[in-house]
């Protein structure tokens, strides 16, 4: 009787252990960076959610019949502060309308123009970020300035 034989043999195993072994050098890289990408795709998502937001306090106030610098109450969000007839540049402005937290104040005021800025958390470079500039109030007098509009910046080089 012949004995049959069972199992892989040494050679079997040494070539399944080689082509996995070549697949995971081509397939590895592509899956190596997908935290800047995430985060890349986090702020640009928040820039997006900060435009929305800006624009919905905007036409809340209009449908109000609200002066510039009135705070609307928006759902889930009362008492947004506005100045222009956009939200302020801090956490009672747009931090309330788009119901974020982890905002920083860029240059310490609350007014016309000042600006906060989002760093995703835990992100420690320099190019990761989203920025949102308040607008100016109109002004009046002889020849009057309608308000102008807020700025969101979008720094989306999230390596590091």
């Amino acid at each position: 009787m012949k004995k049959q034989q069972s199992g892989f043999t040494m050679i079997e195993l040494i070539m399944v252990i080689v082509i996995l072994g070549i697949l995971a050098a081509f397939a590895l890289p592509r899956f190596a960076n997908f935290g800047t990408d995430a985060r890349a795709a986090s702020v640009n998502a928040l820039g997006g959610a900060i435009r929305s937001a800006a624009a919905i306090a905007h036409s809340a106030q209009l449908a109000a019949n609200g002066v510039h610098d009135d705070a609307v109450d928006l759902e889930g969000a009362p008492g947004v502060t506005m100045i222009g007839g956009y939200p302020t540049a801090d956490d009672d402005g747009i931090g309330a309308a788009t119901e974020i937290d982890g905002f920083t104040d860029d240059d310490g005021g609350d007014g016309a123009g000042e600006s906060i800025v989002f760093v995703p958390e835990g992100y420690t470079g320099a190019d990761c970020s989203v920025t949102y500039t308040a607008a100016s109030p109109a002004t009046t007098g002889a020849t009057p300035t309608p308000a102008s509009s807020y700025n969101v910046t979008v720094a989306d080089d999230c390596a590091g």
